[in-house]
């Protein structure tokens, strides 16, 4: 219940009792707040265990011994941790080599992205010339299309050229994306067209410009491009699981797949392997994901 004092009454206390109510109002004043900071912790402490939770559960089993798992007893934390389901997986498969080939993949694919979505950007951004805002709705309604109504016709067309079971395949089909020229745009769009015109005027070419004026003003564009598009393609499944066909090419999300095989049903030692490979994109994610959200936001908001 709020304190509330007519003009009058207020007038006529003196200056202890004043300063006593301003002290009981301070008090309450910070024991509600600090209710609602209690309440918003609780809640996100619980939506934040609800979301680990499997995860946590997932690596809890990977460090459990097999006989443990399949007991009838409920073992949510091993009782002997072994490191033995690792060591199996590594046997199993070469599961280093995927690891390699999905970083090798989503590397090329992120500094490949980087610098054509920002070069195509920058020419829809700063210059001027017929079709531009056509070719701009072209690119975005790509984004409407999805990616198994065209799979087919693109296995055919690097089939033919004979790219099949190779990292050219992998890379080069996504060089560039809608996506990544859009987020480029909008963020270019946020400067004035008069920095351009002025670097014309002191006779800059527009590659010197990309690179010297362009590109260090956006930092926080190209670190959200990055992480997006390397969890991206390091979780790729569908096309590098039809292009390629030995083991040196697979990737490391088609691979795994290779535990759980007929002559290896181990559970425990199936989620050791998935562990592992879905640590390096979520660290990834983690190390990245304020660069992440300040990219995202950082094109909405001019001025």
């Amino acid at each position: 219940m709020d304190i509330q004092l007519e003009p009058q009454a207020a007038g006529r206390m003196s200056g202890e009792e004043l300063k006593k109510l301003h002290e009981r109002m301070k008090k309450r004043e910070k024991s509600r707040r600090l209710r609602k900071l209690g309440a918003r912790f609780g809640v996100n402490l619980i939506v934040s265990v609800l979301v680990i939770l499997p995860l946590l559960y997932a690596l809890s089993i990977a460090f459990m011994p097999s006989g443990e798992l399949f007991s009838m007893e409920m073992n949510l934390l091993p009782k002997a941790p072994t490191v033995d389901n690792f060591v199996q997986a590594f046997a199993k498969i070469p599961l280093f080599r995927f690891i390699l080939n999905s970083f090798l993949v989503a590397g090329c694919i992120t500094i490949g992205q980087i610098i054509s979505c920002s070069l195509a950007a920058f020419a829809l951004s700063f210059l001027d010339f017929k079709g531009k805002n056509v070719i701009f709705m072209l690119i975005m309604a790509t984004m409407m299309v999805p990616g198994e109504a065209t799979i087919i016709s693109n296995y055919l067309t690097v089939s033919g050229w004979g790219w099949l079971n190779t990292y050219k395949v992998l890379i080069i089909p996504y060089m560039t994306s809608a996506m990544g020229i859009f987020l480029f745009r909008q963020f270019y769009l946020t400067f004035p067209k008069s920095l351009y015109e002025a670097a014309k005027i002191d006779g800059c070419p527009n590659l010197v410009f990309i690179i010297k004026i362009l590109i260090p003003l956006t930092k926080s564009a190209i670190g959200a491009m990055a992480v997006y598009t390397f969890i991206n393609a390091y979780n790729m499944y569908m096309w590098p699981l039809l292009v390629t066909g030995t083991e040196e090419m697979r990737t490391v999300q088609i691979g795994i797949s290779m535990l759980n095989s007929v002559d290896s049903q181990s559970i425990t030692m199936v989620i050791a392997g998935v562990v592992m490979v879905i640590l390096p994109s979520l660290l990834v994610f983690i190390l990245g994901q304020k660069q992440l959200i300040r990219g995202m936001f950082s094109g909405a908001v001019k001025g």
